[in-house]
């Protein structure tokens, strides 16, 4: 069956998707339109491309994650570094590493402009970020035309990191254009799980399929730190770890596979084999309880026929 498929940011977490990918690409579902944002938009990139989850799965075990809290000459400065790097730079990392990771896995495929994942200019790929400059909303690539930019010669590992770019934990990425420049940081500030991106008036041809993480929350209130860069990271993860399910309408719910994520912070990016291992795990299961009960025939008469 052909499906788009939507993208929730997450952090380390999003090694669930690769789990869920799985599932569905093993139950015949074909990859049509894919968005995402932060890391959900990692997973997108790398499916519109032709990986496949069991290639993700492979890429996610090998991967060491550390690597990903890179430091500039500024934020390496022994003990006033990370402070230092927050002042001037806006971030307690650099975040060059994951755009050189992702372009590296791009290129294998021989696949790195918007225009390589695009029938007749119409991106298959979406990836959403926000401009705190212009303070609004930023769909990648088709939004670049406001910066006077061709859309199809933009370089997805840029739109990438720029999707990824958590406020304060990362450097937020500079935009130069024409007249200005504007800072681009993690789309999840504005919209972390975009479900409507494809959505249509009438009827779909194909569904769309929102995969997203989910957590009990704990009754247990957390100690108030003190100190900026306790602050930062606290911002941090509530941006990209927040749980928007309350917000989401019936008609988004039911098209939505929710999958646990047992607790695990956003930004640990100090998993264990284990925690890796368990994350697949639930996305796996999930997926597969997802497809055993969703019918897209059902959907289109309750919630899209009129």
């Amino acid at each position: 069956m052909k499906t788009d498929a939507v993208f929730e940011g997450g952090g380390v977490r999003a090694i669930a998707f690769a789990g869920a990918v799985c599932c569905f690409e093993e139950h015949g579902y074909k990859w049509q339109r894919i968005a995402g944002t932060s890391a959900g938009s990692i997973v997108a990139a790398l499916l519109a491309v032709g990986y496949t989850g069991r290639e993700l799965k492979e890429i996610i075990e090998g991967l060491d994650y550390l690597k990903f809290m890179d430091k500039g000459s500024l934020q390496s400065v022994p003990l006033v570094g990370s402070l230092l790097g927050l002042l001037i730079h806006k971030g307690l990392n650099c975040g060059n590493y994951l755009e050189e990771w992702i372009r590296g896995l791009l290129k294998a495929k021989g696949k790195t402009k918007f225009k390589d994942v695009s029938v007749r200019r119409q991106s298959r790929l979406k990836i959403i970020a926000a401009d705190v400059t212009r303070k609004e909303i930023l769909i990648l690539p088709d939004d670049l035309t406001k910066y006077g930019m061709d859309p199809m010669e933009f370089e997805i590992s840029r739109a990438v990191r720029m999707s990824s770019s958590i406020p304060f934990f990362f450097n937020p990425v500079h935009l130069p254009y024409r007249g200005g420049r504007s800072f681009i940081v993690d789309g999840g500030i504005l919209s972390n799980f975009p479900i409507w991106i494809f959505d249509v008036k009438g009827i779909p041809r194909w569904p769309t399929i929102g995969f997203r993480l989910s957590e009990c929350r704990s009754q247990q209130r957390e100690q108030c730190k003190k100190g900026i860069l306790s602050y930062a990271l606290d911002i941090a993860e509530t941006i990209i770890d927040r749980n928007d399910e309350i917000y989401l309408s019936d008609k988004d719910a039911v098209r939505s596979i929710s999958i646990p994520t047992f607790g695990i912070k956003a930004t640990k990016f100090d998993l264990t084999r284990e925690e890796r291992q368990k994350l697949y795990d639930s996305g796996y299961n999930k997926a597969k309880e997802f497809i055993g009960s969703w019918n897209f025939e059902k959907y289109i008469h309750r919630y899209r026929k009129r």
